[in-house]
């Protein structure tokens, strides 16, 4: 590695001081973005690896270009892991992200106009599961199920009324902002009852599920997506696993119906990131960034602060900010200048407009990356309630700000990765 990057900054110092200036900045802030997560040294030398040089469309041993030995054998090295990690009939690599993923199952086992019933975006659930302005909010009819207003909870009855009332032919679960288990065994009995395909978008918490510390949805399921970073601390990308019967369908709407050449180079950093989280090291990770989240939440309840859905079972937390009348854009805001990243993030029955918000949105995997235990998850859960206790106090920030270079600095990050 360092050699290329002693390269890259010989070829391009003005690039090359951007990515100078963005190490800096992960290595001297701590990210609570639930969103985000720091990649091994291994899985960053894959992303950057010649398979980046190679065409490939097709798919192992089905290729349309010549000289696809090693990309036929990467990719079914991914396959195969994938296959024995989460029990599933089949794999599809070669997604380039969550959406794209979720956008070929949808191709393959819908017609437009067909009927998805999800997770309201508004509570928690993600832009890809029918926004109106994306492709599956254009091309679907969707019908949306919500959480209830005191619980926080997703309404089972109401998905189940849902179901029978509109008779979809899939049925989705999954969120980017939903801190609890979600009910699968129900979701599979309702699916069955009106004769839908069930699917979870699992881009959040299959890192959780690789690492036993989650249900595992797959033996219950049709089909599974998930991306490959956030939980699973590997490259940006995605994946599919499905039931055989789906294979072909699904193979079909990834190439050619969505994609064209796969990023080799992208599903080698995806094998890798399969053979880490294999291990007992990724287990105990996984285990981790629960009992962090865990102990996050618990801090910033005593300090006065409401969690949706009163806690958290998985990687995140989604605070409520309403009762202190603050917004989640100036409290995003002042942690950030306090060296804490997190983001604005809507809360359930929200008035406020998407770019300021009511709530913000915490997560434990990558301070869990760097080694953070319970003492120092509860001491940055006080951290982000001292900063939104005194939001105007540049004093308060300071001394925040402080106490986060010491911690970044006992728990290093990337050593080696720049050339010196």
């Amino acid at each position: 590695m360092s050699a290329l990057m002693k390269a890259l900054f010989e070829t391009d110092p003005a690039s090359a001081a951007i990515l100078a200036a963005e190490t800096q900045r992960q290595r001297e802030t701590l990210v609570l973005i639930a969103s985000e997560n720091y990649a091994s040294p291994a899985i960053l030398a894959a992303q950057g690896s010649l398979f980046c040089n190679k065409y490939a469309e097709g798919y192992p041993s089905r290729r349309y270009y010549n000289g696809c030995q090693q990309e036929d054998a990467i990719e079914q090295l991914a396959i195969d892991r994938a296959k024995e990690l989460f029990g599933c009939e089949h794999v599809n690599a070669q997604p380039h992200a969550g959406a794209q993923a979720n956008t070929a199952v949808y191709q393959a086992v819908l017609q437009p106009g067909d009927t998805i019933l999800s997770l309201e975006l508004a509570h928690g659930g993600h832009l890809s599961h029918g926004m109106k302005l994306n492709i599956s909010g254009q091309l679907y009819q969707i019908v949306h199920y919500g959480v209830d207003r005191a619980s926080g909870r997703i309404v089972m009855d109401q998905v189940a009324e849902l179901a029978a009332a509109h008779r979809p032919k899939l049925i989705v679960f999954g969120a980017s902002a939903y801190p609890r288990h979600f009910e699968v065994e129900r979701f599979r009995a309702i699916a069955d009852s009106v004769g839908a395909l069930l699917m979870a978008d699992m881009a959040h918490v299959m890192g959780l599920i690789a690492g036993r510390a989650h249900p595992d949805p797959v033996p219950f399921c049709d089909l599974v997506t998930f991306t490959t970073h956030k939980t699973m601390r590997g490259p940006r990308g995605g994946m599919i696993l499905c039931r055989e019967a789906l294979a072909k369908d699904i193979d079909r709407a990834v190439f050619p119906g969505q994609q064209g050449g796969p990023f080799m180079h992208n599903i080698m950093a995806k094998a890798v990131m399969l053979a880490e989280a294999a291990s007992p090291a990724f287990r105990q990770y996984a285990a981790d960034v629960v009992t962090n989240a865990a102990a996050m939440a618990a801090t910033l309840q005593a300090r006065g602060y409401a969690l949706c859905s009163g806690g958290t079972d998985n990687h995140l937390l989604l605070v409520d900010l309403r009762p202190q009348e603050i917004t989640g854009r100036d409290a995003a805001n002042a942690l950030e200048a306090a060296g804490i990243c997190v983001n604005k993030n809507g809360v359930p029955f929200d008035e406020r407009s998407p770019m300021v918000t009511s709530g913000i949105r915490l997560g434990s995997p990558a301070i869990t990356t760097r080694g953070f235990n319970v003492d120092a998850a509860t001491l940055v859960a006080n951290l982000v309630a001292d900063v939104l206790d005194n939001l105007d106090s540049p004093t308060v920030r300071d001394r925040v700000r402080g106490t986060v270079a010491e911690l970044c600095a006992a728990h290093p990050l990337y050593d080696g990765y720049l050339p010196a």
